[in-house]
């Protein structure tokens, strides 16, 4: 006789057992870097900012799962949003109606960026910049996309053309016909409209990678040469939206600015039900969706579903009425400035940027002879172990999550929970404080493990 379903049984049963079926049936990499730098530990649960292991140790969580969880994890508010949808037992999905879920979820993000008219819904950010490319040529009649060096758009064949990591890129190609040009260069924007074939320039205003802002002004001057050629703006706000750098949109910081089309994803989620949005002005909208044979031209199987609706409903919700955005700014500041201090202490450190709670911290070369020759031990094996051998000790001697801003980077990208704390970000400054201590005067086990990573590293070429 089959058996019930029961998860809590089955978690009871197989839990233990994670790693070894991440090992055999999926990314086998992950659970071999896991173990490399450890961190494979087993987190029993999590509620908010913060998780806890089986012996009762709490974890302060200051990656949010790569800025998904901007209200952190299981907030109440959230998941009486999506039982109360599941109860509704709602006609979900039929595709030949018109539920009132997405039309209200999309009144509620427009609010925010007033020039804007329609919104698509998909599942991922990804998906969002995928949209945006397609409505992008579609109104435009151009094909080619100019993207930045060094951006992040997403993984997908549409979004990986304008990702300006060769380490994601290398080995997928041919991509789409896309140009990458340098952020804030403003000569080279010009240079390729002028060709007469760009249909839009897509920018992330804080770039993920290395947190890097784009120059004050650069916004409103290339959205002000793209209209001059009849190409679009385009922002990805998947990482940098809904409240990250101390207001909704990361290119209100700059006045003026009002992108063609917007990409949200990631914390709109609630960090339950994947949901991807593409804000649009009408008239693009209008053409992509030129008549009724063309009603189906661009969807998703799981776009605007009950769950992802409601949860990003309830998303808006908390973020007023909690103030989230006020103290994204405010608490990211606080974190900011302190850490920013450290710089003239710490010859290693090199620098402290970012918006709110979106901060990256840079590692560079020491002056101090001691310092420097391990150093170049490191960068010699290979480029961003140091920043790997800061965030270890951050996890396994004070318990909190961070890592490193990207690949070959010696950069460590902050992005907590939106609703993290003054005691949690002087939490993080305390400990990293320590961290940054011992690694200058020549720490045993920070430099041992050092040394454990350029063997891995050396191994691996």
């Amino acid at each position: 006789m089959t058996k019930e379903f029961d998860l809590a049984a089955l978690l009871a049963e197989r839990g233990a057992e994670r790693y070894e079926l991440h090992a055999r049936h999926l990314n086998h990499q992950l659970p071999r870097m896991l173990h490399t730098i450890g961190f494979d530990k087993v987190y029993e649960r999590a509620e908010g900012a913060h998780f806890w292991d089986a012996d009762g140790n709490d974890y302060l969580d200051m990656l949010a799962g790569f800025a998904v969880m901007g209200l952190g994890r299981h907030h109440p508010v959230v998941r009486k949003a999506l039982h109360d949808v599941l109860d509704a037992s709602l006609a979900d999905l039929t595709r030949f109606d018109c539920p009132p879920l997405p039309g209200l979820l999309a009144e509620r993000l427009l609010s925010y960026s007033p020039h804007l008219d329609r919104v698509f819904f998909g599942n991922s950010g990804t998906e969002a910049v995928e949209t945006a490319l397609k409505f992008a040529r579609y109104a435009t009649g151009r094909r080619r996309i100019l993207y930045c060096t060094h951006a992040f758009h997403g993984l997908t064949t549409g979004s990986l053309s304008v990702n300006g990591e060769d380490g994601f890129r290398k080995g997928f190609a041919p991509l789409l016909p896309d140009t990458a040009i340098p952020l804030g260069d403003l000569d080279a924007l010009a240079r390729e409209l002028r060709r007469g074939d760009v249909a839009a320039l897509i920018v992330e205003p804080i770039q993920g990678k290395g947190v890097h802002e784009a120059p004050p002004g650069y916004l409103r001057a290339a959205q002000d040469l793209l209209h001059r050629y009849k190409a679009l703006l385009i922002a990805d706000e998947v990482q940098t939206g809904l409240g990250r750098t101390g207001r909704f949109y990361a290119f209100q910081h700059e006045d003026g600015v009002e992108p063609d089309l917007v990409c949200v994803a990631k914390a709109l989620s609630g960090g339950y039900v994947p949901v991807g949005a593409t804000l649009g002005k009408d008239w693009i909208f209008q053409k992509v969706y030129s008549s009724m044979d063309r009603v189906q031209v661009h969807s998703a199987s799981f776009g605007s579903n009950a769950q992802a609706m409601a949860a990003g409903l309830a998303v808006l919700s908390v973020m007023e009425n909690e103030e989230i955005v006020a103290n994204a700014a405010a608490v990211g500041e606080r974190l900011k400035s302190r850490l920013t201090k450290l710089v003239d202490t710490y010859e290693l450190l090199a620098d402290v940027r970012g918006r709110g709670l979106m901060i990256g911290i840079e590692f560079g070369r020491p002056k101090s002879l001691k310092l420097r020759s391990r150093w170049t031990m490191l960068q010699t094996a290979r480029k961003g172990l140091f920043a790997q051998m800061v965030v270890v000790p951050l996890l396994q001697r004070h318990r909190i999550l961070t890592q490193v801003s990207g690949d070959h980077l010696e950069v460590i990208k902050l992005i907590p929970p939106l609703i993290v704390d003054t005691a949690d970000a002087d939490r993080f400054v305390d400990a990293f404080t320590e961290v940054m201590e011992d690694a200058h005067n020549g720490g045993g086990l920070m430099w041992d493990f050092g040394k454990t990573l350029v063997k891995q590293a050396v191994a691996h070429r």
